[in-house]
């Protein structure tokens, strides 16, 4: 039987944060079975753990959410850096994903991981079909800063700056706009938003992603490596954010997020956050 292992992710508090399912060794499952397994744990994402490609390297990580297989996610990374850290693996790790090799690192419980992979930006979606996705007003949508615009380091999300806390609070997803919006701009995830109100280096965060069985992420790590990329390049210098997500959900999430600017690019992506074990088991043959 395979073991399996479930971390908080983002919390350094017991139900909080968002759940990852880890198989840490992944090596006798078949093929068919991994997106069966992502569907029956029905987290945001769980993650398979194999050998590496090269040697040099800590281990391969393949992330499915419960209706695809991705490239590149946050809480992933930062919940199996410190699972794999937790079993011995080390103090610095190379996760190959999708996207590439990726760096890690475990810090007194705090893990770190470093993308290099430049800022995409795939379009710039209408105000009002992301109000519609919100089911808000869009007038609630803040424009004089930066208009919507779905762009990512490896996983695409719409980013959307709202006119404040209380506006981000009454969010409410119409599934019907969400297909529409992922007809109408197709990336990897099926028109995942990320809605925020800043305040200075403070940011509060909800992720919808309902049309790959994500109604609501507690901590979306990749789409806060796309925004503080994205925030960066716009300011045109480093930055460094500390994202709360999840609080309007009962699992709140604190996520780091910096981002290194050189020559008006972001040229490195760093996210930081800690995890709590919650769960250990064996799946059934």
């Amino acid at each position: 039987m395979t073991g399996f292992l479930v971390y908080d992710v983002f919390t350094d508090t017991p139900f909080g944060g968002n759940p990852l399912a880890i198989i840490p060794d992944a090596t006798a499952l078949p093929e068919a079975r991994l997106q069966q397994i992502a569907r029956e744990f029905n987290f945001s994402e769980t993650t398979f753990v194999y050998p590496p490609d090269d040697p040099a390297h800590t281990a391969k990580v393949r992330i499915f959410t419960p209706t695809t297989e991705v490239p590149f996610a946050g809480h992933p990374l930062i919940g199996t850096a410190l699972a794999l850290h937790d079993l011995g693996r080390g103090d610095d790790l190379m996760l190959e994903l999708g996207v590439g090799p990726i760096a890690c690192s475990v810090r007194a419980g705090l893990a770190r991981f470093t993308t290099r992979r430049p800022l995409e930006v795939l379009a710039y979606p209408q105000v009002g079909d992301v109000a519609a996705c919100l089911g808000l007003a869009p007038g609630l949508i803040r424009t004089d800063r930066h208009l919507p615009v779905q762009a990512g380091v490896g996983l695409e999300f719409v980013l959307a700056e709202l006119t404040d806390r209380a506006a981000l609070a009454s969010c409410r997803p119409v599934a019907d706009a969400f297909r529409a919006g992922a007809a109408a701009y197709p990336s990897s995830l099926d028109f995942a938003v990320l809605a925020y109100a800043r305040d200075g280096a403070a940011v509060a965060a909800r992720m919808f992603a309902p049309l790959d069985n994500i109604p609501e992420d507690p901590a979306t790590g990749s789409a806060v490596a796309a925004l503080v990329a994205w925030l960066a390049q716009r300011e045109g210098q480093s930055l460094r954010l500390i994202v709360t997500q999840g609080e309007d959900m009962g699992r709140p999430s604190t996520i780091h997020a910096e981002a290194e600017v050189d020559g008006g690019l972001a040229r490195a992506v760093h996210i930081s956050g800690r995890a709590v074990r919650m769960m250990e088991g064996r799946l059934m043959p």
